[in-house]
């Protein structure tokens, strides 16, 4: 009879680089099937965090040498100040926003640009799209989702954004495939996309129970970010609020490692990079 205990990996962070902020934990205008956060029934949570809390942790990283500030959620762009914070960070950072694109229209577009040009730092999209075909993408996210995100991708290319299209791999297709797909689909409007700007991420099951299987990875968003939520520090976007991912109540003072406990670690140890932050590196 074996005696092994399992042990889990624990995770060090290497550097400080991303700083995500939960601007929203349950508030967003769409459903969609693959996201990994419980939402109520209504639609119309208000637990946005505040801009006092935003602002007294920006004091406390402003000199941590920031690669770039995500603005995250639910849905980041329902927050009623999102405008406020967003030129907040962009004093100290550059900042990406993390968005489904529905609210992202040519007037908004014109507005971010307005900002980014105000900044010495860039403004950065990230936009979700999780299938090439309509039909396959609205299965996914809401029905009308599809157009809305290619409106919102004409309207950012036309005032010279360059969005990240951040797919979700739901039906476990071609990684390859996916992309050459999308990026045909982009230049259909107007949008000279380059393959590093398309980002295939695996599906993770939230509700699978099985013992996770580990690998060795390449890149985790945990050994170079933390997420600031109304409720503390957390180590990832996929666990923020989750006691499993508490790792302090504000950035004076924060625990540095993870014991990668979840089956979000174990998704995230298979996917080929980081599934929330931007590698510079290679983005560049």
């Amino acid at each position: 009879m074996s005696t092994s205990i399992y042990r889990a990996p624990i995770c060090e962070m290497k550097a400080f680089k991303n700083l995500f902020i939960e601007l929203t934990a349950k508030n967003c205008n769409m459903r969609c099937k693959h996201c990994f956060i419980d939402f109520p029934l209504s639609k119309n949570v208000k637990d946005f965090i505040s801009v006092n809390c935003v602002k007294e942790n920006l004091a406390s990283v402003e000199r941590a040498g920031l690669d770039c500030i995500y603005l995250t959620g639910a849905e980041p762009m329902t927050h009623p100040d999102f405008n406020t914070i967003l030129r907040m960070c962009l004093k100290i950072a550059n900042v990406c926003i993390i968005t489904n694109g529905s609210f992202i229209n040519e007037k908004k577009a014109r507005f971010l640009k307005n900002v980014e040009e105000e900044s010495n730092f860039e403004i950065i999209i990230k936009l979700s799209l999780d299938h090439y075909d309509e039909l396959k993408n609205d299965e996914v996210r809401a029905r009308g989702a599809f157009r809305q995100t290619l409106s919102a991708i004409k309207a950012l290319a036309k005032y010279d954004f360059s969005p990240i299209i951040s797919v979700t791999n739901f039906y476990n297709e071609d990684p390859g495939l996916l992309t050459q797909k999308v990026i045909e689909l982009c230049h259909k409007v107007e949008y000279d996309v380059e393959p590093k700007h398309i980002k295939i991420n695996r599906y993770v099951d939230k509700n699978y129970e099985g013992e996770p299987e580990y690998k060795e990875w390449k890149s985790l968003d945990c050994e170079y970010g933390r997420i600031l939520t109304t409720n503390g520090v957390y180590v990832c976007p996929f666990l923020a609020n989750d006691h499993r991912g508490r790792c302090g109540s504000n950035f004076e003072d924060f625990s540095r490692k993870m014991v990668l406990e979840t089956n979000f670690c174990e998704n995230c140890t298979k996917n080929p990079e980081m599934v929330f932050g931007i590698d510079f590196q290679s983005f560049a």
